[in-house]
C-alpha cells in the first residue's frame, strides 16, 4: 500500500468530504500510473493546503478521454450538482487536449476514510 498527496480545489474536496463524489478524474500520466486498488490518497484543499481528508482508491477506470469517461458514470459522482450540466470539456481547465491524447485519462473510484490517523 502506498500513499499519495493530491491537491484539490475546493468544490471537489468538498463534495468527497461530503461522500457524493467518489470519481476522482486525472490525467493517467506516469504519476498517476503508480497508483493502485488499496492506496491511499490525501487531498489537500486549495489554497491554503491545511484542511485534508483521506480515501482508498476501490477500483481504476482507464479511458481514452474525458468524454468516455463521462459517459460510464453518473454527474454527481464525478462530482456535479444534481441541478448542475456535465461537460468533460470542463476538464480541459486543468489538462490540455493534447496531454490527454497522449496518456488518456483515468476516473479513480475512492472510498472516503473516516477516523484516520493524519498523515
Amino acid at each position: 500500500m502506498s500513499k499519495f498527496i493530491l491537491r484539490l480545489n475546493s468544490q471537489p474536496f468538498e463534495a468527497i468530504k461530503a461522500g457524493t463524489k467518489t470519481i476522482e478524474m486525472r490525467l493517467h500520466d506516469e504519476k498517476r500510473k503508480q497508483y493502485k486498488v488499496g492506496d491511499i490518497l490525501i487531498f489537500k484543499k486549495r489554497p491554503e493546503e491545511i484542511d485534508s481528508i483521506t480515501v482508498e482508491i476501490i477500483a481504476l477506470h482507464n479511458y481514452n478521454s474525458f468524454d468516455e469517461l463521462y459517459k460510464n458514470f453518473d454527474k454527481v459522482s464525478l462530482g456535479y450538482n444534481k441541478n448542475e450540466q456535465a461537460n468533460p470539456e470542463d476538464m480541459n481547465e486543468f489538462y490540455p487536449i493534447s496531454e490527454q491524447e497522449k496518456y488518456g485519462v483515468i476516473g479513480i473510484e475512492i472510498k472516503l476514510l473516516k477516523n484516520i490517523e493524519k498523515f
